[in-house]
């Protein structure tokens, strides 16, 4: 049994199916997107032929929603993996309902205290699968050098037959769900239609809270043909034959063998990331691993924010900041527009303006304070789902990390009984949370928006301990493409005064880009050169550097807000900064410090920018960008040797002024 080539990605077998083949007249049909949930009957739930012409009449002389494509597509799946039932989500509460009644039933899902967490369930993953598997994540190009050596290749027509064996009656028993989906504000040109089939109701129940499902994304669907075909299966579970591909000339995505966040919900960084990502290179926009996020100072000017940073970084703490007390005083104000993906495209007067595809939040629990981020914690009271963390005896959520007194006794994340002593963790340190974004109070009213937001500011980060300022700006667009190509971190390490492994992930997209990244740096310096364009400032900005006594120099949080203060006023021609070798640095007056007391050499050495680390910062960019070669910008190499150039130039003045 194989997948042939396919011509609009239709998902065709060659072969029969074993045992009884289903006839057109022993199915039972529904009426998406208002379909029963019906769990008791045989059969599969197809919609009857009067439903699927699009623009036209059904027999009821209703207007149909359906694309007839879907519906033979839809059909053909099922035909592969048959399922006992399919089921066509509308996104409704009383179908969520429904399909938490069943996690119930069957014991998957446990319902939180009402009073507690109002409408909010609890949830235990599989121990083998609770974070992305990466090493069995694939780009199935038809050209193997198109994915590019940051991915993992498979030949697609390899790939497809051993899906096919795979898929191959894996849903008998089961239920698929249909869940047609809306990336991108309705109506906004920016949108995408997705559909994924699945028969995870934890999946269903997870992108609803994420995405717009159901009868929203049906009618932006029109008659059109090309819509990216979402293929998941909870199959056995075997982490051996776990397969996570993203077939980008087909618009094909398929998942198996895997319940876990965005390997299963495949809306999220399969479509949304790596296939928009080869989508926004061929038609000119930028498919990014960002949080976007509007700061509006006392005057009531909004200035819009895009910002990239590794795992651990503090992203969404970001997205969701707080401003101190003082400046909430003021009339300072941080909205959020997204904390994970963004996609912007130019506008007419040349600004990049910048969407969220999501509708929802879906982020590390563990961590998750008060004081790291008050917004989530308050976005987090009702509504949500909570993955692999710990619950309580009051049947509350717990994680390290949290505030309040660490439980005496809890059922950790793998189910067994935990206790302070035990010398475990609660919860896994990639416990989830997710929610609608509706639910966070600090909401952009331009969350939604259908043309977006204009991008002044776009911001990378990492974690790093020596060497990078607290912040500084880029001299232009390219200089900030090479900022963003050669950004690294610092792993996360739990032993203390250690040091992790360095990493680059550039612009954050590492796991994300799904094509080459030669080719995606190449599409962000072609972006700039475009004519008429306006391009946001780039800055970098640096949280976590360290003195010699492994203390943090900057206390972070709330207090993050005075760096974006400056970059507003920066945006703005307010603003003074000094050149340095490696790009702007603020004078310290303008981050308003002295409120702090620190002492101008501790200042000093919060934005140092020091030659004898730059010139080993400079000489591995250099070997990183060395395994790019062969399709490497060369505006790349241009840059990393000017910043050579101006690292020895300062290195030697400052040798001048002490002798």
């Amino acid at each position: 049994m194989r997948f042939p080539a396919m011509s609009r990605c239709d998902f065709h077998v060659r072969k029969p199916l074993s045992g009884k083949k289903l006839r057109r007249s022993e199915t039972r049909a529904c009426q998406p997107p208002e379909a029963r949930f019906e769990m008791e009957s045989p059969g599969v739930i197809l919609p009857p032929k009067s439903q699927t012409n699009v623009g036209g009449q059904d027999a009821g002389g209703q207007q149909s929603l359906l694309n007839p494509e879907l519906v033979a597509w839809v059909e053909t799946v099922a035909r592969l993996m048959h399922p006992q039932i399919v089921h066509w989500c509308t996104g409704t509460e009383d179908e969520a309902e429904r399909i938490f009644e069943l996690m119930l039933r069957d014991g998957s899902v446990e319902k939180l205290d009402a009073l507690l967490h109002p409408n909010s369930y609890y949830v235990r993953g599989d121990v083998e699968d609770v974070e992305r598997s990466a090493d069995r994540t694939f780009i199935c190009s038809l050209n193997e050098d198109d994915a590019g050596p940051g991915n993992n290749w498979m030949d697609p027509v390899y790939m497809r037959e051993l899906m096919a064996q795979l898929f191959s009656g894996c849903m008998q028993g089961r239920v698929m769900y249909v869940v047609p989906y809306l990336l991108g504000p309705p109506g906004s040109p920016a949108a995408r239609v997705g559909v994924q089939v699945t028969d995870s109701p934890y999946v269903v129940a997870n992108l609803r809270l994420l995405n717009r499902i159901g009868r929203v994304a049906l009618e932006h669907f029109g008659n059109q043909a090309d819509f990216v075909k979402c293929i998941h299966s909870v199959g056995t579970m075997d982490p051996e034959h776990r397969y996570i591909c993203q077939f980008p000339e087909e618009n094909l995505i398929i998942s198996v063998n895997t319940n876990y966040g965005s390997d299963a919900m495949l809306s999220r960084k399969c479509h949304a990331l790596r296939l928009a990502s080869v989508q926004a290179r061929h038609e000119g926009w930028l498919a990014e691993h960002m949080t976007v996020f509007g700061v509006t100072s006392p005057d009531g000017v909004r200035t819009f924010m895009a910002g990239a940073f590794p795992a651990s970084c503090g992203k969404t703490n970001l997205a969701m900041l707080l401003p101190p007390d003082a400046d909430l005083a003021k009339g300072w104000k941080v909205e959020v527009i997204g904390d994970d993906i963004a996609w912007m495209h130019f506008g007419d007067d040349g600004r990049l303006y910048a969407v969220n595809p999501e509708a929802g939040f879906f982020g590390v629990a563990t961590g998750t304070s008060s004081e790291s981020n008050p917004t989530a914690m308050d976005t987090l009271r009702a509504n949500a789902i909570f993955t692999n963390v710990a619950m309580t005896e009051e049947r509350s959520v717990w994680w390290e990390g949290l505030d309040g007194d660490v439980p005496e006794s809890c059922v950790d994340w793998t189910g067994k009984r935990w206790e302070p002593e035990c010398g475990r963790p609660a919860a896994h340190p990639n416990s989830r949370f997710t929610v609608p974004a509706t639910n966070c109070p600090l909401l952009s009213d331009e969350w939604d928006s259908p043309q977006g937001v204009p991008i002044s500011a776009i911001i990378f980060g990492g974690r790093r301990s020596t060497t990078m300022p607290l912040i500084y700006e880029a001299f232009n667009w390219q200089h900030g493409t090479y900022i963003g190509a050669t950004l690294s971190s610092e792993m996360p390490t739990t032993v203390a005064g250690a040091v992790g492994p360095l990493r680059f992930d550039p612009m954050a997209m590492q796991q994300f880009c799904g094509y080459h990244m030669a080719d995606y740096w190449q599409h962000w310096l072609k972006m700039g050169r475009r004519q008429g364009a306006d391009m946001p400032r780039v800055y970098h900005v640096n949280w976590f550097r360290k003195d010699w006594g492994d203390r943090y120099l900057w206390p972070g949080f709330r207090e993050n807000m005075r760096v974006l203060k400056w970059i507003v006023d920066r945006t703005r021609g307010r603003s003074d900064a000094r050149e340095t070798a490696i790009g702007m640095i603020p004078e310290p007056q303008s981050l308003e410090l002295s409120d702090f007391g620190w002492t101008p050499e501790f200042i000093d050495e919060l934005l140092a920018v020091k030659t004898d680390e730059w010139y080993k910062e400079v000489d591995r960019r250099e070997e990183f960008l060395s395994r790019f070669s062969s399709k490497l910008p060369q505006e790349l190499l241009v840059e990393n040797d000017a910043l050579r150039k101006r690292i020895q130039n300062a290195h030697l003045y400052s040798r001048y002024k002490q002798h």
